[in-house]
């Protein structure tokens, strides 16, 4: 009876030690999940944090839809005009038709910002601003006219592309988005005939 009694003691006290171990593994698991979960909300702050401030540094570095069609505006002012002059003046088969083309095309975008600027109810400049001095250079320039004038429009239409790119892809205005997302094939390939126009010349 007696060794019944013992056996019966530590059948019980056994079955306690297992549940005791039951709520530590179970406190265990509950610990490790909170902490995983707090891990997790913690990384999810820090990342839209970063995506936060990502998109506030795009913005602050994308032009304002009037600073872009104004710079638009100028600039494609002076492609009309410096295309016209090409035409004329270089003694370069593929320059004047290129010439031609620039002249013709950007009178059509031309139009285009003028139009919404109007929607927009913008003030456009007249005047081609700081594209001048090239237009200057070029009209008195002879014999290194081709050379120049090629260097010019390789240059003017690489900052063009990276204006409009960032437009299409970060403006506000839905109308000026998509205006530069359309108008973007064109100056790519505007900028791809020039520089295999400067190839051929090196």
């Amino acid at each position: 009876m007696k060794n019944i009694i013992i056996l019966a003691s530590l059948t019980i006290g056994f079955a306690v030690f297992l549940a005791a171990c039951g709520d530590v593994n179970v406190n265990t698991n509950r610990m490790a999940n909170q902490a995983g979960n707090a891990v997790n909300r913690t990384a999810n702050m820090a990342g839209n944090a970063v995506n936060a401030i990502a998109n506030t540094a795009t913005a602050m570095t994308t032009p304002s839809a009037e600073d872009f069609l104004k710079a638009a505006a100028q600039g494609g002012m002076a492609e009309v005009q410096l295309g016209n002059l090409a035409a004329t003046k270089s003694q370069n088969a593929e320059v004047k038709a290129f010439g031609k083309m620039i002249a013709a095309d950007h009178a059509k975008v031309n139009a285009e910002v003028k139009a919404l600027a109007t929607k927009l109810k913008l003030t456009l400049p007249i005047d081609i601003g700081s594209h001048k001095s090239t237009v200057d250079d070029l009209t008195k320039a002879t014999a290194d006219f081709d050379k120049n004038y090629v260097a010019a429009m390789v240059k003017d239409h690489e900052d063009d592309v990276a204006a409009f790119q960032k437009q299409a892809d970060n403006a506000t205005d839905a109308d000026v988005k998509a205006f530069a997302a359309k108008t973007l094939p064109t100056l790519k390939s505007h900028l791809e005939k020039i520089k295999a126009i400067q190839a051929k010349m090196k």
